[in-house]
């Protein structure tokens, strides 16, 4: 999944009008701690349709898996959830209710990241090498142009909350800090973006969006706003550029693609200006 050293990748140029909001996504975008969950989520959609009559083999299910969790990333786990209930009826089996797979998905995925929250909580681990690399730069440099911030996920609020509260940048977002609630259908991102332009009285044209997931990309654009896609290679980092996730957010509309935030002087510049 890994290319070589990226750089800065302009689709298209900033429109010149400079924003007043950067919204982020969370994980792989800024965070971290939940790198891995792709296989975590693939391998419980896996086990729940193994012993249905599918007529795929072991590698197609399992890719039918991927392409079924990678097409809602970004959106909240419970539509991921939906969509494995909805593959297990399709071949003919008894779905469980989708946050019943969830809360299957949520303890596994806890359970192996449970050693990174404990080594952050402890001191054991500095809260950067749970980073996209450049993270903090980037925020600080944000915010000292004056720029509000707001930070949306598909994760589970409170899950969120603590674990930017871990990380140490829960402060750059203040009350505006959204994860996944139990009324999925009243905390989409798209809703989230309107609500903080309606909030703000912006429009969407001074908005930005950082994100490495179809959804956030195609919801701001949708408004009129900014995309920068980023592609960050979450297992290896070092600068890299992940193939498969640019691709899709260049389906979603990216205008730049980064691998993380390491140029993070010139990624301002080019945003903000001089």
């Amino acid at each position: 999944m890994s290319g070589a050293p990226a750089a800065i990748e302009i689709i298209r140029p900033p429109p010149g009008r400079r924003p007043r909001f950067v919204l982020f996504d969370f994980d792989g975008t800024l965070s971290l701690i939940r790198e891995g969950w792709q296989d975590v989520m693939v391998s419980v959609m896996v086990e729940h349709l193994a012993g249905l009559p599918t007529g795929l083999s072991a590698d197609a299910l399992r890719a039918l898996a991927a392409e079924d969790m990678a097409e809602l990333t970004g959106e909240q786990t419970i539509y991921q959830m939906i969509r494995l209930a909805e593959r297990v009826a399709q071949f003919g089996g008894t779905p469980l209710a989708p946050h019943q797979y969830k809360a299957e998905y949520n303890r596994r995925l806890l359970e192996q990241i449970a050693g990174r929250r404990q080594a952050l909580a402890s001191g054991r681990i500095a809260p950067d090498a749970l980073l996209v690399a450049g993270s903090r730069l980037l925020l600080e440099a944000l915010a000292a142009r004056g720029l509000g911030m707001a930070l949306v996920s598909g994760t589970d609020e409170p899950y969120v909350r603590e674990e930017a509260r871990l990380l140490g940048i829960d402060g750059y977002f203040g009350r505006r800090l959204y994860g996944a609630l139990d009324d999925y259908q009243a905390s989409s991102k798209g809703q989230v973006v309107r609500r903080l332009l309606a909030e703000c009285s912006a429009a969407g044209q001074e908005l930005v969006v950082f994100g490495d997931g179809f959804v956030e990309v195609r919801d701001v654009k949708a408004v009129g706003g900014y995309a920068v896609g980023v592609a960050s290679d979450e297992r290896t980092g070092g600068g890299r550029t992940c193939p498969w996730k640019r691709e899709r957010l260049l389906r979603a509309g990216a205008d730049m693609i980064v691998p993380d935030y390491a140029d993070r002087d010139r990624l301002v510049t080019l945003l903000l200006g001089a």
